[in-house]
C-alpha cells in the first residue's frame, strides 16, 4: 500500500510537531510516531527552554555560555542564529497556548516569567512549566496538530528505511540514473506495528525528527523510543553523520530499582541542590569553581570518579536545606514521583547516578536542517547542526528543535514546488523468503549485550584498551543481526536492534578516531585537549 503526502515527518516530539504545524500551511503532512503520542524525549523534558527573556540577560551572554560549554566545536554562526531566533519561536509557543510558569515581578507591578538557571548558564534564562515543560509543550502542539485538516498522525508506525533515488537505481539494473542527478529522498518504508503490514510512504520532503540514541546504553534517561533510528537510516542512505562520540550523560538520574529512566532535572541544582557522597560530604568544589552548577560533563565525570573511588552505588542530591514549600511548588512532579518511591525530598537526599541523556552529534545538516541527500531533513536531537559542539548547554535542545523546525520548513516548502523526475514505479517492500522467528530471545540477548558493552567500554570515561575490546564484539553482533534481519519477518524490535547496533558502531568509531579529550569525550590515554589537531568535527559517511 502506498501513501502519498507532501511532507513526511518521522517522529512526533517537539521538533516533528512544530515542523508539521508550520508545513500544514503549504501542503499535506503525515507524522509517524513509533509509540503513542505521549512517548518521546520531548514529552519527558523537565527543565525547560533556554532563551534570552530576562532584563539582565543578552544574546551575547547566551552565545558565550553556549560556545564555552561546547568546548571549541560549536559553529559560531549556527549558535548566533539559533539564540537570536529564540524569543520569536518562544512567542509562537505562547501564542499557541503553552503556559510557562510565571511569578510576580520584584516591584509587584507586573507578572513575569519565572526563569530558572541550570549548569553552565551565567544568567537565569530557562523558561519552564513547573517541572513538566515538555509535557505542556507537547500538549499544546498536539492539540493544534489534531485540529489541522492537513495533518495525519500515524501512531504505532516505525520507519524501516528511507527510499532514495540511489536505492531505486541500485535495485533495478534496467534503469539508468540521469547523469549528474543528486541522490534524492522520496519517502520511507514503514511498518504498521499492530497489523504487521509494511507500507510505502512517498513524500516530496522527508523530515527526520526521531530523537536520540540513549537506549544504546543500559542506563539512560531516555524513553524506549530513543534507538537512533533516524541516524541509522540516514547513514544507510548515504548521509554523513558527525560528532557521534559526544554522548551527554546526565549526572542525576534517580537511583531506585523501580524508577525506570526517571530524570532529576538539572534545574534542581540550579535552585540550590548540592551533590553529596553517601556520608554527606559535598564534593563538587574539588572538581570545578562553579561547584554544583558546573557543566554537565564536568559534573558527570566528578560523580563517576567519586563512585569508582569510594565504591558506592550512588551519590546524593540534597535539597533538604531549601524551603519545603518552594520545593513542592517548583518541582511538583519530581516531588510526587520520589514520594511514590518512598523518598520525601524535603527531608531526604535524592539517590542519583549518571545516565546516557543526549546525543550531541547526529545527521550532519546545513543551517536549514537539510542533509546531503536532497529533500531529506534532520531536526532536533537526531541532527548535528553545529549548535552543541562537544557538549550541549543545558536546555538548548528544545530551543534548537524549535528554531530548526522553522528553518527546515521554510526551505522544504520551497523545495516541494520543484518537480522531481523519478521512475514511474517505485518498488514495494520485498520481504523475500523471510519467515516468522521462533527465537526472539536472540533479539533480546543481542540488545542486552550491545547496551552493556557500550556502558562498560564507551561510557563516561574511555580508554584505547576499552574501545579496542568492544570493537570486535560489536562487529560480530552486527554480522549476526544482519543475518537474522534478512531471514526473519520484520518486527519493531528487530528494526530497533538493527539500528542500535549500527549507532553503537558509529559512536565507537568516532570515539576511536578522536585522539584527545574534549567536552563529553574523555579518554584517559589522551587526557588533554589538542586544538592543533582535533578542533574539528568527526565525520563518518557510508
Amino acid at each position: 500500500m502506498a501513501i502519498e503526502t507532501d511532507f513526511l515527518v518521522i517522529g512526533g516530539g517537539i521538533a516533528g510537531l512544530s515542523f508539521a504545524l508550520n508545513a500544514a500551511k503549504h501542503g499535506t503532512v503525515a507524522v509517524l510516531m513509533k509509540r503513542d503520542k505521549s512517548e518521546s524525549a520531548s514529552f519527558n523534558a523537565q527543565g525547560g527552554i533556554a532563551s534570552v527573556m530576562g532584563k539582565d540577560d543578552s544574546f551575547d551572554e547566551h552565545i558565550r555560555d553556549t560556545i564555552k560549554a561546547g568546548a571549541g566545536l560549536c559553529h559560531e554562526d549556527i549558535v548566533e542564529l539559533t539564540i537570536k531566533d529564540g524569543p520569536t519561536r518562544i512567542q509562537e509557543l505562547i501564542d499557541l497556548g503553552v503556559k510557562f510558569t510565571k511569578r510576580e515581578a520584584p516591584d509587584l507591578s507586573e507578572v513575569e516569567y519565572d526563569l530558572g538557571r541550570e549548569g553552565g548558564h551565567s544568567r537565569r534564562r530557562i523558561l519552564h512549566a513547573d517541572d513538566l515543560t515538555g509535557r505542556e509543550i507537547i500538549r499544546a502542539l498536539l492539540d493544534a496538530a489534531e485540529a489541522e485538516d492537513n495533518i495525519s498522525i500515524f501512531e504505532h508506525h516505525i520507519a524501516i528505511d528511507l527510499i532514495t533515488m540511489a536505492k531505486i537505481f541500485r535495485s533495478d539494473t534496467t534503469l539508468t540514473a540521469p547523469k549528474g542527478q543528486p541522490n534524492i529522498c522520496l519517502g520511507a518504508y514503514v511498518l504498521n506495528i499492530p497489523s504487521r503490514e509494511i507500507h510505502t510512504f512517498l513524500s516530496r520532503a522527508t523530515i527526520l525528527a526521531t530523537g536520540g540514541t540513549g537506549k544504546v546504553y543500559i542506563y539512560t534517561s531516555n524513553p524506549d523510543t530513543a534507538t537512533g533510528d533516524g541516524i541509522a537510516m540516514a547513514y544507510r542512505a548515504g548521509a554523513p553523520v558527525a560528532n557521534m562520540e559526544f554522548i551527554q550523560f546526565h549526572p542525576t538520574c534517580l537511583f531506585h530499582p523501580q524508577a525506570k529512566s526517571f530524570l532529576i532535572s538539572e534545574a534542581v541544582r540550579g535552585e540550590g541542590g548540592i551533590l553529596r557522597l553517601m556520608d554527606g560530604t559535598a564534593f563538587m568544589e574539588k572538581h570545578h569553581p562553579m561547584k554544583d552548577l558546573a557543566p554537565r560533563d564536568i559534573v558527570t565525570r566528578a560523580i563517576d570518579h567519586e563512585l569508582k573511588k569510594g565504591g558506592d552505588e550512588h551519590v546524593c542530591l540534597d535539597v533538604t536545606h531549601l524551603d519545603p514549600n518552594f520545593i513542592k511548588e517548583r518541582f511538583p512532579n519530581i516531588y510526587q514521583k520520589c514520594l511514590g518511591f518512598g523518598i520525601d525530598i524535603t527531608v531526604q537526599p535524592i539517590p542519583v547516578v549518571p545516565a546516557a541523556h543526549y546525543t550531541c552529534g547526529g545527521v550532519l545538516t546545513d543551517s536549514f536542517g537539510e542533509t546531503t541527500v536532497k529533500r531529506l531533513y534532520a531536526i532536533g536531537e537526531v541532527a548535528c547542526t553545529g549548535l552543541h559542539g562537544a557538549n550541549r548547554l543545558a536546555s538548548n535542545s528544545l530551543l534548537e528543535a524549535l528554531v530548526f523546525s522553522h528553518r527546515a520548513m521554510a526551505k522544504a516548502s520551497e523545495d516541494i514546488k520543484e518537480p522531481v523526475h523519478i521512475p514511474s514505479a517505485i518498488p514495494q517492500w520485498n520481504p523475500g523468503w523471510a519467515v516468522d522467528s521462533d527465537e526472539m530471545v536472540v533479539v533480546s540477548q543481542n540488545w542486552d549485550e550491545i547496551r552493556r558493552f557500550m556502558w562498560n567500554y564507551v561510557g563516561v570515561v574511555r580508554s584505547n584498551k576499552r574501545l579496542e575490546r568492544v570493537k570486535r564484539r560489536i562487529e560480530l553482533l552486527q554480522e549476526e543481526i544482519f543475518e537474522y534481519y534478512w531471514n526473519f519477518t520484520i518486527t519493531s524490535d528487530l528494526i530497533e536492534l538493527r539500528n542500535i547496533a549500527l549507532v553503537a558502531d558509529l559512536i565507537l568509531l568516532s570515539a576511536m578516531i578522536r585522539k584527545e579529550s574534549r567536552g563529553l569525550h574523555y579518554n584517559i590515554d589522551y587526557p588533554l585537549t589538542d586544538n592543533a589537531n582535533w578542533k574539528k568535527d568527526t565525520i563518518l559517511q557510508k
